[in-house]
């Protein structure tokens, strides 16, 4: 098997695991792009990606352009005579020429089964709209967004309490076991490109805190799959005396159907495992939550110190 010359492009932590992932195989990681390092915190210190922390301690060669549309850059990555180009939430779009590059094209690790759940943010559009199933997509990269043919495809089930945390590991896991064997296909010229089509394509686009608003004339099943969803960020919140209550582990209760109409987002019962409040549909067991200036503490934590707060009655979004 040929022993590929590989350039990796990714940004943030999913795609330095990826990264040593890649750095493990028989094959030669020749250099490393990541966005240019950002201003953090309050000091605003240029602090480095971590791909770029990653690859500096493999001691590979880093290119931080600010975008890969000048003939210069792509001039310097033509120079690295690249065979395969790995490319891992980099968060810049490549020219149509960059893709051209290296002799076998540039190959995505995109994480959901395309062709749902094109675009920024797969893991929690699939958490919030109920999947029961994820996966990870290796693709080879066409001008489109995330529209290219599929090299592989692993799959995984999404469990009824996962967060984004839980599903982010669970992709990792299998791309540990893909991106190695798409890799060594591509070497060895014994790969199967398979077209994505336009059945069932959905788009996640990118999470915004202001859409962590809870609404709870929405269902209670709902309000659980957007909480786990937007766990770790940006958690999911609510009003309550004016004040945004962060809302971070629930769980969808059985009951019986209510004999009283409660406007939905009233409490209506306090529980040893946390606070039962009422939905649009069914009621919803509030088991995590974070006051202003406070950790995340269980709702029996809060309950005994802020019971009246949280009275039977008071209503969230009020």
């Amino acid at each position: 098997m040929k022993s590929l010359k590989i350039v990796f492009a990714g940004t943030p932590e999913f795609a330095a695991e990826i990264l040593s992932m890649v750095a493990k195989t028989s094959h030669q990681l020749i250099a490393v792009y990541s966005q240019p390092d950002r201003p953090q915190g309050r000091g605003r210190k240029l602090v480095a990606t971590p791909v770029k922390q990653v690859a500096e301690t493999l001691n590979i060669g880093v290119f931080q352009p600010e975008s890969l549309k000048t003939l210069a850059d792509q001039d310097a990555l033509r120079a690295l005579e690249p065979d395969l180009m790995i490319v891992a939430a980099y968060g810049m779009l490549l020219p149509e020429a960059v893709l051209k590059i290296p002799v076998l094209g540039c190959i995505n690790v995109h994480t959901s089964l395309l062709p749902r759940w094109r675009g920024a943010a797969p893991i929690q559009r699939a958490i919030e709209a109920g999947d029961h199933e994820s996966g990870v997509t290796i693709m080879q990269m066409d001008t489109g967004l995330d529209t290219g043919d599929s090299l592989a495809q692993a799959r995984c089930a999404i469990a009824c309490t996962d967060t984004s945390v839980d599903l982010y590991y669970k992709l990792l896991n299998l791309t540990a076991d893909v991106l190695p064997q798409v890799i060594n296909h591509l070497a060895e010229n014994n790969v199967i490109r398979t077209a994505q089509g336009e059945q069932g394509a959905t788009y996640a686009r990118k999470l915004s805190k202001q859409e962590a608003c809870l609404d709870w004339s929405d269902s209670a099943v709902m309000l659980d799959c957007k909480i786990r969803a937007f766990n770790p960020w940006p958690i999911a919140f609510s009003v309550l005396d004016g004040e945004n209550v962060r809302i971070w582990q629930t769980k969808v209760l059985t009951v019986a159907s209510d004999s009283v109409v409660y406007k939905p987002g009233t409490i209506v019962k306090h529980h040893p495992q946390g606070i039962e409040v009422m939905t649009g549909a069914g009621r919803l067991l509030i088991q995590q939550l974070q006051l202003p200036g406070s950790k995340v503490l269980s709702a029996r934590e809060v309950l005994n110190s802020k019971a009246a707060r949280f009275a039977v009655g008071r209503c969230f979004g009020e």
